[in-house]
């Protein structure tokens, strides 16, 4: 079994919060949302980014504005709906459940007495 398997796969879990994170700071065009995802060590294939998008507007959560573009043609920024916003507000709890967990394990003294490794979190 290969670690980075299982980094990538930690990476998939998460990615929707992170884009909703993103657009929950106020409009943003999809290349500045794969720019900063990239920059994370979040996302490294442009591909992954679009599918998600659709699925999210598909949902609901977010919607979408055309605006024009000086430098080619109009450009579509992301914004959250009323609904994703409430949505990512779920996200944020079950994140800070999820980071309450791994510390509780991950402080937990092994069983031949030796202090607990260095937290993660």
């Amino acid at each position: 079994m290969k670690v980075e398997n299982t980094q990538v796969q930690m990476r998939k879990g998460i990615l929707e919060f992170c884009i909703l994170e993103i657009i929950a700071r106020g409009e943003v065009y999809a290349s500045d949302m794969l720019e900063e995802l990239t920059a994370a060590r979040m996302i490294v294939v442009e591909g992954t980014l679009y599918p998600l998008l659709t699925r999210l507007k598909n949902a609901s959560l977010l919607d979408y504005t055309w605006k024009e573009s000086t430098s080619g043609p109009p450009r579509k920024y992301y914004t959250l709906t009323e609904a994703g916003q409430e949505f990512l507000h779920q996200l944020r709890l079950t994140w800070e459940e999820v980071q309450d967990s791994i510390r509780i394990i991950r402080q937990k003294p092994h069983s031949n007495g030796s202090a607990p490794a260095e937290t993660l979190l």
